[in-house]
């Protein structure tokens, strides 16, 4: 269930990196994969990452993103765990510099959900099913009619959710 435009018994972290949404539908949802350090999955460096409490010391690749506020509206763990960092209804920092026909700041009228996975890794087929089940609310509480990765509304900087992502087992393509 969808309560308040947070998803009802998963995990809430709150993050900073956010801000209200301009008045414009949620018709988008965007797809990516993170990993950090890259190719490192058990540990709990993306909450600290989308919360500004990363420890730059742990990995000599913390300090190339130190300075970067991102965030993303949801984040399914490699065992299925959802956390949610921003409402529904607030724009999360995800997309960056993004397009999709013809519409700029994809951040403005998107949900960003962040696989935990890399271009390199098959991703897991419990996230595959999670993924599903919360496009499934998502669509029910909100008027989105798409469904791309990253790569899709940034091709030239990124490439994300990548070649492992399986768009086959998604059941809830528009």
């Amino acid at each position: 269930m969808i309560n308040n435009h947070r998803l009802e018994n998963i995990k809430q972290i709150n993050s900073p990196n956010f801000n209200k949404r301009p008045n414009q539908a949620i018709s988008l949802i965007v797809i990516h994969s993170i990993s950090l350090p890259p190719g490192k999955f058990n540990n709990n460096h993306i909450e600290k990452f989308f919360t500004n409490q990363l420890d730059t010391s742990q990995h000599p690749y913390f300090k190339s993103i130190k300075d970067l506020k991102v965030s993303a509206h949801l984040l399914i763990k490699r065992n299925g765990m959802i956390i949610q960092f921003v409402p529904f209804n607030q724009r999360a920092w995800h997309a960056g510099k993004s397009n999709y026909k013809g519409k700029h700041n994809c951040n403005d009228f998107s949900i960003g959900i962040e696989l935990q996975g890399d271009d390199n890794t098959s991703y897991e087929l419990v996230q595959y099913k999670v993924l599903n089940n919360v496009i499934d609310l998502l669509k029910s509480h909100y008027p989105i009619s798409t469904i791309k990765g990253h790569s899709d509304i940034s091709p030239i900087r990124k490439t994300d959710p990548g070649p492992y992502f399986k768009w086959s087992k998604l059941h809830a393509i528009t």
